[in-house]
């Protein structure tokens, strides 16, 4: 029975997970051909809020199936490269929802619940149209 339990789990996991890139200009074009706004995670190394955010919210399965109409990219805020590409930032986790131009459609700052964070996408996705 456990193992039952445990393939399900497995299996739905697999299911709903999102497929991050971690090349900040490879998303922006890939953004730019496929007509789609690119959400960009930024984190720090030892964060616990960043950890927070991408398996209590991010993992979520109604904030997954929300995020497949974006360009998902996670920098790390301790490489220099990634960072010139977001306007600067005043902690960890941030989260830039941009369009492929790279104009910030919304910045949002820290931990939120899915239902705080859910409120984001739907103004990010309001201010793309």
């Amino acid at each position: 029975m456990s193992k039952i339990i445990f393939g399900l789990l497995f299996l739905s996991s697999t299911l709903f997970s999102l497929e991050w890139g971690k090349d900040i200009n490879a998303a922006f074009a890939q953004a730019k051909k496929e007509h789609k706004s690119v959400m960009v995670l930024v984190e720090g190394e030892n964060c616990r809020w960043c950890k927070k955010l991408k398996y209590r919210t991010l993992q979520e399965e109604s904030v997954e199936k929300r995020l497949e109409k974006f360009v998902l990219v996670k920098i790390m805020r301790e490489d220099p490269s990634s960072m010139s590409h977001v306007p600067s930032i005043r902690g960890v986790p941030t989260v830039f929802f941009m369009k492929a131009d790279k104009t910030v459609l919304e910045q949002v700052i820290g931990y939120h619940n899915v239902r705080d964070f859910t409120s984001y996408i739907n103004d990010a996705e309001k201010k793309s149209k």
